[in-house]
C-alpha cells in the first residue's frame, strides 16, 4: 500500500515552499492514478483549514517544525479530523514519511505530537475564534464582519457545490449524475465531474457561474472588448452573441491560453492579443460598443474553490489592487463608443474593490451614467452594482456593475 501522505505531501511544498497556487502544484506532480482523487481531497482540505491547523500546532508544539515537518504534521491532522483515518494507520504513515525525507531524528517528534495533540479553546475575542472556526486570516474576518456583520461567518463558511460544467450540445449524456440546475442554460454545477473526450470535442467546458452569470448580463452587440480576459471563458461565451470579440491579456502564454481555448471551442471570432489594459491603446479609441473589464481583484469571494488565497492574499495587497482596478476602468472607459456600455466587474466581496471603485470612477467621469445590470442568479443589490455572496449564490462571490456612455447610441 502507497503511503496516502505522500502525494500530498509533493504538492502541498510547492504550494507552502515555492508559493505556487494549487491548481499549478497539482496538474505538474506526477502522482498515484488510482487515489488522485483522494490526493486532491487532501490538498484541498489541509489549505481549507490552514489557519485551524496552524492552532493546533501552535498550542501543542513549544518551537514549530521545521517545514518539511509542518507539513507533514498539517496534512495527518487533516487526516485525524476531518476524513476520520485510524489514528495508529495515520501516524504511523506520517512517521515513515519523515524518515523517508531523511529527517529519522524528528520522527519520534512526529510520532509523539499526533498520539497526544488536544484541540486547542477558542480565543475569546470574536474575530480571532471567527478566524479559527472559519479557517481564515483574521483580517479578512475584520473586513467581511464590518460590511456583513455576522452574515461574515455563512461568506467564509459556504462550501463549494462542485464542478460547474458549461454545454454547447450533448448535456443529456451527462445530468443523469447528481447536478444543481443554475439559472443559466446549459450550465450545470456536478458534485463529480470527470472529464472525456468531450471536453477536447468542444461538447463542454468548465466555466464557473460567476463567469457564465456576467456574460449573461451583457447583451449582444457587434464589437466587444474582454479587457483582462485569459484564460478566455467569458470571450468564448460571448463570442455567441457578439460579432467580434478582441481578448486583451497582459501575459504572453495567457494569450495563447485564450487562443487554445477559442481554437477548442471553435470561437473563430474571438482575436486574443497581449496588451496591457491600464495604457492607452490609441487603436481602441471610442471603437467597441461593449468593454468587460473583469479586473484582477483578491478573490475573496472564490475561496471556497481556491483556498490557497486564504495563505497567499495580505490585507496590504488590497491597496495595489484597487489602484490597478481603477486605472484599468478609467483607461477602458475611453475605448467605447457614445451611447455603449461599460461592464466593471470581480470576484471579490469586499467593498473598496467593488462600490467604492465604482463611486470613484463616476465622480471622475460624468460622460457615463451608472446603469445597473440585472442577473437571475440571487444576490444582493448594492448602491452602485450586484454582489453576489458564495452562500447565496450557488458558492460563487462576485460583483457586476455597468455603465453607459452618454450620447447617441
Amino acid at each position: 500500500m502507497n503511503n496516502p501522505l505522500t502525494d500530498p505531501y509533493l504538492i502541498l511544498t510547492k504550494v507552502y515552499k515555492e508559493g505556487k497556487y494549487l491548481k499549478q502544484a497539482i496538474s505538474e506532480t506526477p502522482v498515484e492514478f488510482l487515489n488522485k482523487a483522494r490526493t486532491v481531497k487532501i490538498c484541498y482540505g489541509v489549505l481549507e483549514k490552514d489557519v485551524y491547523l496552524e492552532h493546533i500546532l501552535g498550542y501543542n508544539a513549544k518551537k514549530q517544525p521545521k517545514s518539511a515537518v509542518k507539513i507533514i504534521l498539517k496534512i495527518a491532522l487533516y487526516m485525524l479530523e476531518f476524513l476520520s483515518k485510524h489514528d495508529y494507520m495515520v501516524v504511523d504513515f506520517a512517521v515513515e514519511l519523515t524518515k523517508k525525507l531523511g529527517k529519522e531524528g524528528t520522527a519520534g517528534f512526529v510520532n509523539a505530537f499526533l498520539r497526544t495533540y488536544e484541540i486547542p479553546p477558542l480565543s475569546e475575542k470574536i474575530d480571532d475564534r471567527t478566524a479559527i472556526e472559519c479557517s481564515a486570516p483574521v483580517w479578512l474576518v475584520k473586513k467581511l464582519r464590518r460590511s456583513y456583520k455576522q452574515e461574515a461567518v455563512q461568506i467564509l463558511s459556504a462550501p463549494s457545490l462542485g464542478v460547474s460544467v458549461r454545454f454547447e450540445r450533448g448535456a443529456d449524456k451527462y445530468v443523469s449524475a447528481v447536478h444543481t440546475v443554475t439559472p443559466f442554460e446549459n450550465t450545470f454545477i456536478f458534485k463529480n465531474f470527470v472529464r472525456d473526450e468531450g471536453f477536447f470535442a468542444g461538447d463542454y467546458t468548465f466555466q464557473s457561474v460567476g463567469s457564465v452569470a456576467i456574460c449573461a448580463a451583457i447583451p449582444a452587440c457587434d464589437s466587444l472588448l474582454d479587457a483582462c480576459a485569459a484564460p478566455g471563458g467569458k470571450s468564448v461565451l460571448l463570442a455567441e452573441k457578439c460579432k467580434k470579440v478582441t481578448a486583451c491579456e497582459l501575459h504572453s502564454h495567457r494569450v495563447e491560453l485564450i487562443n487554445s481555448y477559442a481554437q477548442r471551442m471553435g470561437a473563430s471570432n474571438v482575436a486574443a492579443i497581449q496588451s496591457d489594459s491600464t495604457v492607452f491603446n490609441p487603436d481602441f479609441e471610442e471603437k467597441f460598443d461593449t468593454v468587460l473589464c473583469d479586473v484582477p481583484c483578491s478573490g475573496t469571494g472564490v475561496i471556497n474553490e481556491n483556498p490557497d488565497i486564504k495563505l497567499f492574499r495580505k490585507e496590504s495587497d488590497i491597496e495595489s489592487l484597487t489602484k490597478t482596478q481603477l486605472a484599468i476602468l478609467e483607461n477602458c472607459s475611453r475605448y467605447v463608443k457614445a451611447g455603449g456600455l461599460l461592464f466593471y466587474s470581480t470576484c471579490s466581496v469586499l467593498p473598496e474593490e467593488n462600490d467604492s471603485i465604482v463611486c470613484n470612477f463616476l465622480s471622475l467621469h460624468p460622460e457615463y451614467a451608472l446603469n445597473k445590470p440585472i442577473s437571475p442568479l440571487d444576490h444582493r443589490e448594492t448602491k452602485y452594482g450586484l454582489q453576489f455572496l458564495p452562500h447565496l449564490s450557488l458558492g460563487a462571490g462576485f460583483y457586476l456593475t455597468s455603465f453607459r456612455r452618454q450620447g447617441n447610441e
